[in-house]
């Protein structure tokens, strides 16, 4: 993860979408040039298997070529480019060219991920570098015994962790999945009766790693009842004095559907189940 700058204008920034300080989870690959293309291809699968865990299907593809101020030498430049563009033919990944738009150190394959609101966000980068093994010097032996140059290449698959983020709250307007939820379940009492009883099971599920949170306020259950469904907790568990007795948790889903009761290690099983991604 590497913490990048820049001064963009107030006028264009905007929330977690654009700002003046971000992290990229940025990655490094040194290759071969007969292994650019089928690293570049490795690189895709694995961007596209993550966009879609997190839900995101519909995506633009741009190569970008050699801008007129460039490092390296002009086959290198062909020859990296040809490798980018055979990448997304046989991942069968349409792609518009960006005549010029490529970094001064190689050319890039950029993918753009389509938010709830239509627009799109660049946010994937496959990025091949022929300046830093230049600047470095950085060499592997060939076959024949003689030093060659290495291939660098620059991998960010979220791109901006922020931007990421960003997208993601409006992608699901904040109603995450169970998974990926920030409180995946929040169990509230309807006195006080119930207290010792629901901060046993909020432990014994935080135990297990689940993300969860006791309300344990002087409030009527409605008004708890409210306040999760507004903050989009998936599952509400709710506990009185019938619960406490058969050590059991009523459980229903932020949509509104109802699940019944469970006893405790039910729970955590449907909490290990739901969590799958």
């Amino acid at each position: 993860m590497g913490t990048v700058y820049r001064y963009e204008r107030s006028g264009v920034m905007h929330g977690l979408l654009r700002v003046r300080g971000f992290t990229q989870d940025d990655a490094h690959i040194f290759c071969r040039e007969d292994q650019l293309g089928q690293e570049v291809e490795k690189i895709i699968d694995l961007t596209l298997e993550v966009l879609k865990t997190f839900g995101f299907t519909e995506y633009q593809v741009s190569l970008s070529t050699r801008p007129e101020k460039y490092v390296g030498s002009l086959p290198n430049w062909e020859r990296a480019e040809a490798a980018l563009a055979e990448a997304l033919k046989k991942k069968g990944l349409k792609h518009d060219i960006d005549a010029g738009g490529g970094a001064f150190y190689g050319p890039k394959v950029d993918l753009k991920i389509k938010d709830c609101l239509g627009r799109y966000w660049q946010c994937s980068t496959v990025q091949v570098d022929f300046n830093l093994p230049e600047r470095f010097d950085v060499t592997y032996r060939g076959e024949s015994g003689k030093e060659e140059r290495a291939i660098m290449v620059h991998r960010a698959l979220l791109g901006s962790i922020e931007r990421f983020v960003g997208i993601l709250i409006e992608q699901y307007a904040g109603a995450f999945p169970l998974w990926l939820a920030p409180v995946q379940a929040k169990i509230m009492t309807i006195t006080d009766r119930q207290n010792e009883f629901a901060e046993k099971v909020a432990s014994e599920l935080a135990a297990k790693g689940f993300r969860v949170e006791a309300d344990l306020r002087n409030e009527k259950i409605g008004a708890k009842k409210r306040d999760a469904l507004l903050e989009k907790v998936p599952l509400l568990l709710t506990v009185g004095d019938r619960e406490v007795q058969a050590g059991t948790v009523g459980i229903a889903r932020r949509t509104g559907e109802s699940l019944g009761t469970l006893s405790v290690p039910d729970l955590i099983q449907l909490l290990y189940k739901e969590s799958q991604i």
